[in-house]
């Protein structure tokens, strides 16, 4: 069987997740963090991410001695492979999976990756592959190979197409895979990487691989964007979104995904990466007016949600909201995570608490404590605020005394609570849902007026 030395820098979703793929792929992997800690745990198979399938996958593959776990990426990439006898063998591939968060402006910040190149540049083995796996702007992999300055390493763009949620299925389940690379013969050793699973791979120049990630993320914010925009157009003319997208997702030219109204699009990858294009085409001196208007219109979504919030209590769009209690039902930025990053959840609790309301949450990936970091105050495992909204361990006490509640995530569990229990608690029974995910005639049996986007009134 294929089978390479691969290391891995970074263990965040992506670095984990392509580190336990590739290692049930039949490679020998070793991720690097350096968080000793964290490190620790994932020697012991445990994982802190909420992510469907990694935690087992990690335990599965650390136990079959394929995947391993170091500090620091030095360590990874020199001498982590066991050889022959009591010899060690180098990584022969080492992937960039690192933070390239929003920086000033809206350009990535490439201080991580940097860093890391400084730091292996002198350990890498002549003819080591090195692979930006992270979201970066056009032109990183020229930069990458500019500081490393080895002629006898190449440098490769292999960017990820993986959702939150669902990131084990859409590893193993490819689309496509994309390579980028000035040189045939690396780009080829990286798709051989992935050739069992069999999926149509790009091979082409890195400047397009590094575009093509921001143009895929792009079009699908674009494409909520605009879905949410026409959901607005059907609340003011009597049309209901949920028919008008059943009927144009049957054309094969537009698909039925990302076609749900919403809170607004958030994350670790939608926002960052749609101001990080704008930069890219005020570079290249291109007014990308189509992508403004896209993060525009996201930006307006949240305070459309807090005018139909106000409406739905008061009556008036303007109506005050100063002390009226509110129960909000998810906080992550979509179901399936724990992840709070660029939450338009959060952002439209931030919205709500500045007009004066008294907010309450219940979140099914916080109760437990919630990812490291991202939740503040956990006693005996159970968060007891995030970003200034207090949370509850209960839906039905999310919903005690409150004038609405107020679905943000799309949880499946939603559509499935006592809302009977929940309308006999509340003070006012109005649920604005802002996913469009609740059944409307099981809230009016459950004596509940029930508020969605874009829907026609029964």
């Amino acid at each position: 069987m294929f089978t390479r030395r691969v290391a891995v820098v970074g263990t965040g979703y992506v670095g984990l997740t392509t580190g336990a793929c590739l290692a049930s792929l039949g490679h020998q992997v070793v991720c690097a963090d350096i968080d000793a800690v964290k490190v620790e745990r994932l020697r012991r198979g445990v994982v802190d991410i909420v992510e469907p399938g990694l935690s087992e996958l990690v335990s599965e593959q650390v136990s079959a001695g394929r995947l391993s776990f170091v500090v620091g990426a030095a360590q990874a990439v020199s001498a982590g492979f066991p050889g022959e006898g009591a010899g060690e063998l180098d990584a022969e591939i080492v992937f960039l999976c690192l933070p390239t968060p929003m920086g000033v402006g809206g350009v990535a910040d490439l201080r991580a990756v940097e860093a890391v190149v400084e730091e292996t540049r002198d350990l890498l083995a002549p003819g080591t592959v090195v692979v930006n796996k992270s979201t970066v702007p056009v032109g990183t992999t020229v930069r990458t190979a500019e500081l490393l300055d080895r002629a006898d390493v190449s440098v490769v763009s292999n960017p990820e197409f993986l959702r939150e949620g669902s990131a084990v299925h859409d590893f193993l389940n490819p689309d496509r895979i994309v390579v980028g690379c000035d040189t045939a013969e690396a780009a080829e050793r990286v798709a051989a990487l992935y050739a069992r699973l069999g999926a149509p791979t790009v091979l082409t120049d890195a400047a397009s691989a590094e575009l093509m990630k921001y143009a895929a993320n792009c079009f699908l914010a674009m494409k909520l964007s605009y879905v949410n925009a026409m959901a607005e157009l059907c609340e003011r003319v009597g049309a209901d979104i949920s028919d008008v997208t059943e009927g144009i997702g049957y054309d094969r030219r537009i698909g039925q995904a990302f076609l749900s109204p919403g809170p607004g699009w958030g994350g670790s990858c939608l926002p960052k990466d749609t101001h990080a294009l704008l930069q890219v085409a005020d570079a290249a001196d291109f007014e990308f007016r189509l992508l403004r208007a896209t993060i525009d219109t996201n930006t307006r979504q949240r305070q459309r949600i807090v005018d139909k919030v106000r409406a739905a209590v008061t009556g008036r769009r303007t109506g005050s909201l100063t002390r009226v209690r509110l129960g909000l039902l998810g906080l992550t930025f979509k179901a399936g995570t724990d992840d709070l990053r660029d939450s338009p959840a959060l952002a439209i609790a931030a919205l709500l608490r500045q007009a004066g309301a008294d907010l309450v949450g219940y979140d099914p990936a916080l109760v437990a404590g919630g990812s490291d970091g991202a939740v503040d105050g956990a006693v005996e495992g159970v968060a007891r605020e995030v970003e200034g909204v207090p949370l509850v361990s209960d839906p039905v006490e999310a919903a005690q005394g409150a004038e609405a509640v107020v679905v943000l995530t799309e949880w499946p569990v939603f559509r499935t609570l006592d809302w009977s229990a929940m309308a006999g608690v509340m003070k006012q029974p109005v649920v604005v849902d802002t996913r469009n995910l609740l059944d409307p005639a099981t809230l009016r049996r459950a004596g509940l007026t029930g508020i969605g986007l874009g829907r026609r009134e029964a």
